[in-house]
């Protein structure tokens, strides 16, 4: 079993950052951030495959920035340039197999239990 352990949402305005962070129990080959809004599909934002393949969804490129450290087992999501349409609740996922920097959830086994990320204008 991995547990997932999200922090670090809140509410900022647009324009504004957050940092989140994601503590995991051991080290997985997979990790990454998705989030899902009211009434949507969960989205992937980021994914990170071991220490280079790298991937993001079209809609946070050059806003986002995902990084891990495999000695502490975490990853963090660094969301610069914040927009309205960012509001959702995002999850940390990680999993086991190599498939490349892949933003399917199918992909990821271990799920956190998300954290919530509000942005106004």
């Amino acid at each position: 079993q991995v547990q997932l352990v999200e922090s670090g949402g809140g509410s900022v305005q647009a324009g504004g950052s957050l940092r989140l962070s994601c503590s995991a129990s051991r080290y997985t080959y997979i990790m990454g951030w998705f989030r899902q809004a009211p009434g949507k599909e969960r989205e992937g934002v980021a994914v990170v495959v071991r220490d280079s393949g790298l991937r993001y969804s079209d809609s946070v490129e050059g806003r986002f920035t995902i990084s891990r450290d495999n000695a502490k087992n975490t990853v963090s999501l660094q969301m610069d340039d914040l927009k309205p349409e960012d509001t959702a609740m995002y999850y940390c996922a990680a999993g086991d197999a190599w498939v490349g920097p892949s933003l399917r959830p199918s992909d990821f086994t271990y799920w956190g239990q998300g954290t919530q990320v509000t942005v106004s204008s």
